[in-house]
């Protein structure tokens, strides 16, 4: 499998990252680790978990299947959610990075992590705090590389200016959403992280389901195992989701005209930007694993990426939560608004 170099930190990296977000909640330990050495063996090197994903078991499971082949893998994990009921058991203060690293250590069995990302922005820590407690964790030698996760372009460029002014090893990466109708971050992510060397590792190349092919105009609701946890993102009589439909059937036409799965021309779109290392897959079975390995050989042509556009103008998308975060400047309303 071809790599990539990871932004500007010298570790080159494969096209696809296996994401580990459904093991111990979707799939169990035994699938979960059948998944992932099937993965390792096809040539995937990298994989992202977080202490989150099923509240700390996926992250266990990752480590059970990386015995005897650590070296051989790019890991990465994440913190901020909460774990647990204790409220303070999240964010992104120094008192909880220290914390979180320890416990995604042990969960892990690795005496370092190779890429540490802020699974959020959090607005109730200053961001040199946060930058502070990752450097401190650098040279601990704890983690190799840390990164962020869904920030906007602003905090992106504030995190390179803070820690260039108090000498600190600056973000090395930034995950966010990116696929054929979720293009937002093409209008001022893309350019910024290619400014500061930023390596991108991207998820949701499938929009969530959204472009897997079941959803075409005039065929039944499908399911998702996701429908529960934004409630009305992929009802498609709603008429917010009429548009996405609309530009999920036309693309769907498109691939079919080109002899493509859908899969496989979402899965070549978001490798095509020249910003993207590597894109976070999740497949629940090897034949899912077996569909993404094929669809990371596709290329293509300026023909079909121009048609694209004229589907999916860029820059754009559908729903404000596909873009992974409700935008605390939106919210509440309050902030919004001048008093009566």
């Amino acid at each position: 499998m071809t790599t990539r170099y990871l932004g500007r930190t010298g570790v080159r990296i494969g096209p696809l990252t296996l994401g580990t977000m459904n093991f111990g909640r979707h799939q169990d330990e035994a699938e979960s680790l059948r998944i992932i050495h099937a993965a390792l063996d096809a040539g995937i090197t990298s994989v992202d978990t977080a202490d989150v994903y099923a509240q700390g078991v996926s992250e266990e499971i990752t480590g059970k299947a990386l015995r005897g082949r650590r070296d051989d893998v790019f890991l990465a994990t994440k913190f901020h959610n909460r774990i647990g009921d204790d409220p303070s058991h999240a964010g992104n203060s120094r008192r909880w990075i220290v914390r979180a690293v320890e416990d995604s250590l042990r969960r892990l069995g690795t005496d370092r992590i190779d890429l540490y990302q802020a699974h959020r922005p959090d607005p109730h820590t200053d961001l040199l705090e946060t930058l502070r407690a990752l450097d401190d964790l650098i040279r601990a030698g704890k983690i190799l590389y840390y990164g962020t996760s869904v920030f906007p372009a602003h905090q992106l460029v504030e995190a390179q200016w803070l820690a260039d002014k108090h000498g600190l090893t600056a973000p090395h990466t930034e995950q966010l959403p990116y696929s054929l109708l979720v293009r937002t971050n093409e209008r001022e992510v893309f350019p910024v992280v290619r400014k500061y060397g930023l390596g991108v590792i991207s998820y949701g190349p499938l929009a969530a389901g959204w472009l897997s092919g079941a959803y075409r105009i005039g065929a039944d609701q499908p399911t998702s195992a996701r429908a529960d946890l934004i409630p009305g993102r992929f009802d498609v009589s709603a008429d917010r989701n009429q548009r996405k439909l609309a530009a999920a059937d036309a693309l769907a036409g498109l691939a079919e005209e080109h002899g493509l799965s859908l899969i496989e021309l979402a899965v070549a779109f978001a490798l095509n930007h020249p910003a993207i290392s590597s894109i976070i897959i999740g497949p629940r079975t090897a034949e899912h694993l077996d569909t993404y390995l094929k669809a990371a050989t596709v290329r293509l042509s300026a023909d079909i990426l121009d048609r694209i556009d004229r589907i999916v103008e860029p820059g754009t998308h559908f729903l404000e939560r596909d873009t992974g975060v409700d935008t605390p400047s939106l919210q509440p309303d309050q902030l919004r608004r001048n008093p009566a």
